[in-house]
């Protein structure tokens, strides 16, 4: 049985996970951090680090794994200074980072990678929808779909992303646009759009649940993995 040590458990993934968790065969949560008590017994008690917390406590969670090397599965979104961390530590340990842990994310990932590669002339529009309670936007997913299209035309992403459009399309901008509301869990979509027709790829998630089995996937791929930077890619081999 691997031991899971989960960092952000009572936030909505980390409870979730703990309920998905419970009739697995092959894994359990060995540990929940706990403040009062620190990282030591954390870390002491697990085989592999499960993080869906938030960028400072990310970042907490990365400063101490740099003398204390772990597996870890990094869920947070809204990172920034916090992937070069993530890209020093590989070297020393298996990290993993997922902005969503979705097997069909990571598919609408690579269709619309190769989608933005064959049609090169047509204009992309990324819509992405959470529920209200979610703080950062663009979400992880979106900006990861983004940076997908974008490299797969040879685009600088920030050269090029627009999220808060003000006036007409320029040729090669990546529309990112965000609608909150109610408790939607998750809904992504690319669109790729030209004079006389458009293609729209979209992924609907309809539970957190799909995230919660998908990061447990992934916790299992991990655990023994020699050190290196993982994604969904490598796991699903695409």
């Amino acid at each position: 049985m691997i031991k899971i040590g989960l960092f952000g458990a009572s936030g909505r993934m980390g409870l979730e996970i703990q309920r998905c968790i419970k009739d697995d065969e092959k894994a359990f949560i060995s540990a929940l951090f706990d403040r009062k008590l620190g990282f030591e017994s954390f870390f002491k008690n697990s085989e592999i680090i499960i993080d869906f917390s938030s960028k400072e406590g990310t970042a907490s969670l990365l400063e101490y794994a740099k003398k204390n090397p772990k597996p870890l599965l990094i869920g947070s979104t809204g990172l920034d200074v916090e992937f070069d961390t993530m890209q020093e530590l590989s070297k020393n340990m298996p990290i993993f980072y997922a902005s969503n842990t979705s097997l069909g994310v990571a598919v609408l990932n690579l269709l619309a990678q190769k989608a933005s590669s064959i049609l090169r002339d047509f204009d992309i529009e990324i819509l992405e929808m959470h529920h209200k309670h979610k703080k950062d936007s663009p979400s992880g997913t979106a900006l990861s779909l983004a940076n997908s299209v974008a490299k797969a035309r040879g685009l600088n992403l920030k050269e090029v992303m627009v999220t808060n459009r003000k006036n007409l399309r320029k040729k090669d901008e990546i529309s990112v646009l965000s609608l909150r509301g109610g408790d939607i869990v998750g809904k992504h979509s690319v669109g790729f759009y030209t004079d006389g027709e458009f293609l729209e790829l979209s992924h609907n998630a309809t539970s957190r649940a799909t995230f919660a089995h998908g990061a447990i996937r992934i916790a299992k791929f991990l655990v023994d993995k020699k050190p290196g930077l993982y994604n969904m890619s490598d796991m699903l081999g695409l």
